[in-house]
């Protein structure tokens, strides 16, 4: 089965085929206030997860989400609409931690804290620190990820 692997020392996204062959290297965005687990803390969980849901098919790749909604193109709602700081488009990849008390369970289960593989809005920060817990990516970064792996990919998220 495929793999990812998220180094947030490295601000890195890498895809793995079913032989441990690396397919794929991205830069990505993680948490701005580090690694870690509690709900509420905007940190990026560590550990063994799997994806769990695919949200935004077909979607343009300047569709924004909002609750895992899409809510119209970003040049459309910008002038009209007050947009979370922290904007989700493109496509959306939901993870669940699957190691009880690491990133599984009460206060600090990565499904129950909305973490994601995601695209943002904020492309230009891309390869820093900058998100709120999620793993952000360039949009057309996403778009081809996501259609390349498939439900209950691992995934793998470490220092």
């Amino acid at each position: 089965m495929t793999a990812i692997k998220v180094n947030i020392s490295k601000q890195l996204l890498q895809y793995f085929d079913q032989h441990d062959a690396l397919i794929a290297e991205y830069p990505v965005s993680t948490s701005m206030f580090g690694a870690g687990n509690q709900s509420g803390s905007f940190k990026t969980p560590l550990g063994h997860h799997q994806i769990c849901e695919k949200i935004g098919q077909q979607m343009p790749a300047d569709e924004v989400f909002i609750g895992r909604q899409p809510q119209g193109r970003l040049s459309e709602l910008a002038a009209i609409t007050d947009l979370p700081e922290d904007i989700i488009t493109a496509r959306i990849l939901r993870l669940t931690g699957l190691e009880e008390g690491v990133n599984k369970g009460d206060g600090i289960d990565s499904f129950e804290r909305y973490i994601y593989i995601h695209g943002t809005s904020d492309e230009d920060n891309i390869a820093s620190p900058v998100s709120h817990g999620c793993v952000r990516m360039r949009n057309n970064d996403i778009i081809e990820l996501f259609d390349k792996v498939d439900v209950n990919t691992d995934v793998w998220i470490e220092e």
